[in-house]
C-alpha cells in the first residue's frame, strides 16, 4: 500500500512562493507517476503530473510559467515549486500517486489516481 505526505503548506502572501513535498512510502518510488490537484471551496483542479522516470511532466496551462514540478528518485520525494503565488491559488494541495509499468505515463484526471495522501494547506493573503 503507497503512503504519501505532503508537507510545505502554509500561509503566504501575495507574490509569493512555496514548495510543496510529497514523500512516499509501501511502494517502489521509481514506479510510481504522480499527480498535484488542488481543491478550493468550490473548484477542483489538475496542478501538475510526472511520470515514474521524471522523462515526461506536464503543467496545467492555469499555472503554466508559476509552478514546477519535479521528482528526485533518491528521496523518494516530489516537489511542487509554485511561484508568484496569487489569492486563487488558496486550496488544500493533494498529491497523488499510480503505479506504472512506463516510465513515461501520467495523467491530468484524478481519477486516474488510486493513491491519495491527506493535503497540505496553502493560503495566500492579498
Amino acid at each position: 500500500q503507497v503512503q504519501l505526505t505532503e508537507t510545505g503548506g502554509g500561509l503566504v502572501q501575495t507574490g509569493g512562493s512555496v514548495r510543496l513535498s510529497c514523500a512516499a512510502s509501501g511502494g517502489t518510488f521509481n514506479s510510481l507517476a504522480i499527480g498535484w490537484f488542488r481543491q478550493a471551496p468550490d473548484q477542483r483542479d489538475f496542478v501538475a503530473a510526472i511520470s515514474s522516470t521524471g522523462g515526461r511532466a506536464y503543467v496545467a496551462d492555469s499555472v503554466s510559467g508559476r509552478v514546477t514540478i519535479s521528482r528526485d528518485n533518491v528521496k523518494n520525494t516530489v516537489y511542487l515549486q509554485m511561484n508568484s503565488l496569487k489569492p486563487e491559488d488558496t486550496a488544500v494541495y493533494y498529491c497523488t500517486a499510480r503505479q506504472t509499468e512506463s516510465g513515461f505515463w501520467y495523467s491530468t484526471e484524478r481519477g486516474d489516481y488510486p493513491y491519495w495522501g491527506q493535503g497540505t494547506q496553502v493560503t495566500v493573503s492579498s
